[in-house]
């Protein structure tokens, strides 16, 4: 049985591997032959995992539409002391570092729960500190409501009550799509790779009822925003969206993602907005009463002009 063989059965049985590090998951957005895991094993028990997207030869980076990846270690008991555990995390990241030898180049971004990254930083790897938004304790509306900006709830009334949006979830994947690329035709964000992967992860994760598509449209029914969100136990993602630049006004976005929050808070109590570095969507998601959370992007070595203009880092990187 190889490495990968049995990454599949730990993620069969081990609750605590975030959603973008599981084996449905990279199979979507990578490929089924373009990702690989290095695990570390003590005592016929896998103590340490760590997936691997290789589009090109030697080079490990991050897939679209996945927002962190990183080195998983397997839980420890409640009891244990801080000092114990964080040694146990650095000696096994050791163990991983070996094993990452082969590879010149290195990107990822690491889940915020990996605090510390002092073994790559003594092998030599650099770190970037990025940002993510999260709602905790969901379940308590009460709560999220005092804690929305004025301008937050006043949209969401002004879609509901002034505009008279419906928010309906399990919209048409050809609608959110329209949608989503008048929102980036600007930009030229999405790309045609980018969009069969977003198609491949909305089918998946809504077979799997881990993941839809929602939509605003008032009372001519157009589609003024939408959101595609994805949810685990341990938390629910804002992983793509859009609006018609022509109805922001109405104020949809928001409503949507409020029906969003309180939809998946059945699933669990942590929303991730999924963070962004552009001033604006930065706002957006903190008026929603969300925490700052910073997370690690950690690199090592640099790409040829080849390879860069071949896998398209830069759009990567830049997101």
């Amino acid at each position: 049985m190889d490495m990968k063989d049995k990454y599949h059965l730990l993620c069969n049985t081990e609750t605590s591997i975030p959603i973008f590090s599981r084996d449905w998951w990279l199979d979507a957005v990578c490929g089924k032959d373009k990702w690989e895991v290095l695990l570390v094993e003590e005592k016929e028990r896998i103590t340490a995992a760590m997936p691997l997207y290789i589009p090109r030869q030697g080079i490990v980076s991050m897939p679209s539409y996945t927002q962190t990846m990183g080195p998983w270690f397997a839980p420890e008991s409640e009891d244990t002391k801080y000092t114990k555990a964080l040694g146990r995390r650095q000696t096994l990241c050791k163990r991983l570092l070996n094993a990452l030898k082969p590879y010149p180049y290195f990107l990822q971004n690491f889940h915020y729960a990996i605090t510390d990254w002092l073994p790559f930083y003594w092998e030599g790897y650099r770190q970037t500190t990025r940002y993510t938004y999260l709602l905790k304790d969901i379940r308590n509306t009460e709560a999220m409501q005092e804690n929305m900006s004025s301008n937050i709830r006043r949209n969401i009334t002004k879609a509901r009550d002034k505009y008279r949006i419906t928010v309906k979830k399990g919209i048409p994947v050809e609608e959110f799509l329209q949608v989503q690329a008048r929102t980036f035709e600007r930009q030229q964000a999405i790309n045609k790779e980018d969009t069969e992967i977003l198609i491949k992860l909305i089918d998946i994760c809504r077979r799997r009822n881990q993941g839809d598509l929602w939509g605003g449209y008032d009372e001519q029914g157009r589609l003024h925003a939408a959101a595609f969100v994805v949810w685990q136990e341990s938390s629910a993602w804002y992983l793509a969206g859009g609006g018609d630049p022509a109805l922001r006004e109405s104020g949809a976005h928001s409503l949507i993602l409020w029906e969003c929050i309180r939809y998946v808070s059945q699933f669990t109590n942590v929303f991730d907005f999924e963070g962004s570095m552009i001033p604006g969507v930065e706002r957006f998601f903190r008026e929603f009463g969300a925490i700052q959370t910073p997370f690690f992007t950690i690199t090592k070595g640099k790409l040829s002009l080849l390879n860069r203009a071949c896998l398209k880092i830069g759009r990567i990187i830049n997101r």
